[in-house]
């Protein structure tokens, strides 16, 4: 019954929907997801570049440009929000004490992540990589977990930091 009431009620005044990562905090970061963003971002450059290299270009050819170009911005915007959201809810006081160019190498991905949904640029797409990377080890130093470096297993196939979790 209670609910009913609400529903009536949300759709005479139309609630505002709320949306958070976890402000409760929930404790669960990974640098992960923006790893694989950035890594998609990069994939989507490469498979841009095999239409463009084509010598000539069917109706579907540039249909499928314009949905890889959609989903390259949607993962160049996916690693601002996950970096974002580690560097604004779970970075405090003794995580920049640990890492004193948080702040710089945030601003650094932020502004790289825009250039990556601007361009279609591979060596940006490589840039944006290499710098969630050293965010995802300042990441894991803080936490107290070594890293390892090593090709994802994937197309690119780019060098990817990867918390080492058997010791």
């Amino acid at each position: 019954m209670m609910h009913n009431m609400v529903k009536v009620l949300d759709k005479v005044i139309g609630f505002k929907t709320a949306q958070a990562h976890c402000d409760i905090p929930c404790k669960i970061y990974d640098p992960s997801t923006a790893l694989l963003a950035a890594l998609s971002c990069v994939r989507l450059m490469d498979l841009i570049k095999e239409i463009e290299d084509k010598d000539t270009l069917t109706v579907a050819d540039y249909a499928q440009i314009a949905r890889l170009v959609g989903e390259k911005e949607s993962a160049s915007t996916e690693v601002k929000e996950a970096v974002r959201i580690i560097w604004g809810d779970y970075f405090k006081a003794p995580q920049f004490e640990q890492v004193p160019n948080a702040h710089d190498l945030t601003h650094s991905i932020m502004l790289q992540a825009s250039k990556c949904k601007q361009g279609i640029k591979r060596e940006e797409g490589e840039k944006l990589v290499s710098l969630v990377n050293e965010f995802a080890a300042a990441f894991w130093l803080t936490k107290g977990v070594a890293t390892y470096t090593a090709p994802c297993p994937y197309p690119p196939m780019l060098d990817t930091v990867y918390p080492d979790l058997k010791g």
